[in-house]
């Protein structure tokens, strides 16, 4: 038999040299069996190969095998810390308890030790993990010495911890929002924490050289000491005026660096889970809001700008203005001719839809362009939200928007618009990280005339003066900046009554080191007060938090004459 295979096999050979080709043919049954066979070498190797690996793993130590899987688990973090080299999230050391069901030979006893000193973990998953077949299973992350100890002394067979990093905050809910958190494996979820990951931190992960490792701190450009004037300032006026929410910024106005941010309600990062209500979301990234009146420096900015309309023009204020079947009138109108400084000081909405049709609509585009107010901002921190710009940028478009209706912006994006405003004309993108003054010059686009500015630090004061900014003066610090009383929209509609209120302002204004803004939504009218406008409320606020960081940034006050000064550009025109 096995010559007449051997011959059989020569012929066919010979018959495929012959014909050019070295395939073997089968067909029919004999084809089945071959591939039946191969299938159930396949199979019966495999799972020999598959038990050899297991008996293998079996030999060593299965908690270490699955750890190492996770390993981020025991990755470690820079700190981070404030400009002054605070510490402001940080690691500590921390242990995780798994179990191996294998190795219990008693499983209700390890379950009723275990809930004897963790109560939580008394729950029909906990003892099904308990009672599987399983090599290795995760009980609890993070746990405390204290507990620790507790469950080491009970001396459970099939229990053990593995050390850990996890991450704390001293500060607990003052930096919060800038900060943001980490999830239970040491990776960030949000903020600067999530910053890191994405910049650098994850690809050293990666690559395994985080653990345990010292590394230098991440520095940002925050100072604690600001940061918590500014949130305790916000927190009190919150509760004094029965406010929903509160936002404030401190921004250096020469470099754009984000000094403070605070978003109230906010939470406490070493509470990840509070993270998660929508209440507390960063509104001052995260969300977009119609801004009101503070607006109307952008709308008249760009009209001296545009070189059509001077300090001294007159603009006719006596009669609303009406259109697409729309009336637009002033809140405390003056029924007269107004000069520009009048329609700033005054809050003039027919004045400021005037100046604005002056100039013209495409000019307000290019303009609000100019100082990032129509794209996403673009700055370190994650998260940040896009303007919601009108479907149709037309005639009535445009005249809501010069007193800001009719577009949400983001108040971090307003800040850095309105430190543009007054810090020379020079547009920089905002930045949590340190930035001197030669990187912000070499980054800086101007888009402001340095002479258009100059006004505008001139009006700003001049509302703090005699506006309805007078209650942010602070003697010495020569604060000017302009009010916001923005209607909201509830069920389709503006509602009276219903504000969002803001003050954006700067000092000192002679020569502007900070901007400062504060946006309070839906204050309330308290004992006293005659209207729950940003006046009453955003202003005093404002004053408070300059009076309080005034002296922690170094800014000498001057007690000079208070008088009004008209910009010396304007002193020598004919």
């Amino acid at each position: 038999m096995a010559r007449k295979a051997d011959s059989s096999f020569l012929r066919r050979s010979n018959f495929n040299k012959k014909h050019g080709t070295t395939a073997m043919r089968v067909r029919g049954p004999g084809r089945s069996r071959i591939v039946f066979a191969m299938t159930l070498f396949v199979l019966v190797y495999g799972a020999i190969a598959g038990r050899l690996i297991l008996l293998g793993l079996q030999d060593g130590d299965p908690a270490q095998r699955f750890l190492a899987a996770q390993s981020t688990v025991a990755q470690a973090r820079p700190d981070i810390v404030d400009r002054n080299g605070e510490i402001l999230a940080t690691d500590i050391k921390s242990a995780a308890l798994y179990a191996e069901p294998r190795k219990i030979p008693d499983t209700d006893e390890v379950f009723d030790g275990l809930i004897s000193v963790l109560p939580e973990l008394d729950t029909p998953a906990i003892k099904k993990r308990l009672e599987s077949n399983a090599l290795f299973t995760w009980l609890k992350r993070e746990i405390t010495v204290e507990q620790r100890q507790a469950i080491h002394a009970l001396g459970l067979p099939g229990v053990g911890f593995r050390e850990s990093n996890k991450r704390f905050y001293p500060g607990g809910q003052t930096v919060s929002h800038i900060l943001g958190t980490v999830n239970v494996d040491n990776q960030g979820l949000s903020g600067m924490e999530k910053y890191v990951d994405q910049a650098w931190l994850k690809d050293l992960q990666d690559l395994g050289f985080t653990q345990d490792r010292n590394m230098e701190p991440v520095k940002l450009s925050v100072d604690l000491r600001v940061q918590h004037a500014v949130r305790d300032e916000l927190r009190r006026s919150m509760e004094y005026y029965k406010a929903k929410a509160a936002m404030g910024v401190v921004l250096k106005a020469d470099t754009g660096e984000v000094i403070a941010m605070t978003s109230l309600p906010d939470f406490d990062p070493n509470n990840r889970q509070q993270a998660l209500e929508k209440s507390r979301m960063n509104r001052v990234t995260g969300g977009v809001f119609e801004l009101g009146s503070i607006f109307k420096g952008l709308t008249i900015a760009m009209a001296l700008d545009s070189g059509k309309v001077k300090l001294e023009d007159g603009f006719d204020a006596t009669k609303p203005i009406r259109v697409a079947g729309q009336k637009i009138d002033d809140f405390h109108g003056k029924r007269r001719v107004l000069s520009v400084p009048e329609v700033f000081i005054y809050s003039s909405n027919i004045g400021t839809i005037k100046v604005m049709q002056r100039a013209g609509i495409e000019a307000q585009k290019e303009f609000l362009s100019k100082v990032g107010l129509t794209e996403k901002m673009n700055t370190e921190m994650p998260g940040v939200a896009r303007p919601l710009l009108p479907p149709k940028w037309n005639e009535l478009a445009a005249m809501t928007i010069s007193f800001g209706h009719g577009v949400g912006v983001t108040p971090l994006q307003m800040a850095v618009a309105g430190a543009t405003l007054v810090n020379g004309g020079k547009y920089l993108e905002p930045t949590f990280l340190p930035r001197s003054e030669e990187e912000a010059d070499k980054l800086a686009k101007q888009v402001l005339k340095p002479e258009t500015s100059e006004i505008l630090r001139y009006l700003n004061r001049e509302n703090v003066l005699r506006g309805s900014g007078r209650r942010a003066a602070v003697p010495g610090y020569d604060v000017g900046g302009k009010t916001g009383t923005a209607q909201k929209v509830v069920n389709g509609r503006y509602a009276e009554g219903v504000y969002l209120n803001s003050f954006m302002s700067a000092f000192p204004m002679s020569n502007p080191e900070y901007l400062v803004l504060i946006v309070l939504d839906e204050p309330q009218k308290v004992e006293g007060q005659r209207y729950s406008t940003a006046g009453w409320n955003a202003v005093p606020t404002t004053a408070s938090v300059i009076r309080r960081i005034a002296p922690m940034l170094g800014v000498v006050p001057d007690f000079a004459d208070d008088a009004e000064t008209i910009p010396v550009s304007y002193q020598n025109r004919n």
